[in-house]
């Protein structure tokens, strides 16, 4: 256990040590899962599914297993799923005698899957995520696996919500910028102040129903096209 634990804080650590380049987020999420099979006895094979209100992914998946794994969870439900929606840990320790999921559980048995042990990424955003660890024998985890497991989802809901926020603050400068260019147009067509411009974006934005950013989206897209 100590052993694993020194092996976990190296591997955390070099998964805050950013690279030359800024990291994406499929690359973070390579490097929790590949932290995961290589510190957590008894793992075969990793992945993280996220899921979104019309979205499901795979990501990070060390084998094609994995791969396969989440596939089927995407169909038939397992505990991936419940792990990333309602339960923080979900383990399966004998699929064999497992009735949570028959059709997934049916499906494992035939790829060789003994064992399954799911935990939630706590992200606090409208997407749902799950770390997904799985073995070929039954009982392949122990306490060990599920503290050391805890921790690698806390760095992979992390990652997850550092990228979520960044690409609201990109599509807020966006806006911002559109918003600007709009503002600029309407000053120079109409001949009126910066002031009277954003009101008359916002009363368009009202009486359209409309979001303000679409409104002066359509603004800009006209005149482009008008060039």
């Amino acid at each position: 256990m100590a052993e694993s634990i020194e092996i976990l804080i190296k591997a955390l650590g070099d998964l805050r040590r950013p690279p030359s380049g800024r990291k994406d987020l499929g690359e973070a999420l390579r490097a929790v899962t590949a932290a995961a099979a290589a510190t957590i006895a008894g793992v075969e094979c990793a992945d993280i599914v996220l899921i979104g209100k019309d979205t499901f992914e795979s990501h990070g998946a060390t084998s094609s297993l994995s791969r396969e794994l989440g596939r089927i969870q995407r169909d038939a439900g397992g505990p991936c799923i419940d792990a990333a929606g309602v339960t923080s840990v979900v383990y399966s320790s004998d699929l064999r005698s497992e009735m949570r999921w028959p059709q997934f559980t049916e499906e494992a048995l035939m790829v060789g899957v003994g064992s399954v042990l799911s935990f939630q990424l706590h992200t606090r955003t409208d997407i749902a995520g799950s770390l997904n660890l799985f073995a070929s024998k039954p009982q392949a985890f122990d306490g060990a696996a599920v503290a050391l497991g805890i921790a690698l989802a806390a760095q992979a809901a992390a990652e997850l919500t550092a990228a979520r926020a960044e690409l609201h603050l990109r599509s807020a400068l966006a806006s911002r910028d559109t918003i600007g260019q709009a503002k600029g147009l309407l000053m120079q067509r109409c001949g009126v102040d910066a002031a009277h411009a954003f009101v008359m974006l916002r009363t368009l934005s009202q009486d359209l129903n409309v979001a303000l950013s679409r409104v002066a989206e359509r603004i800009v897209e006209d005149h482009t096209a008008s060039l």
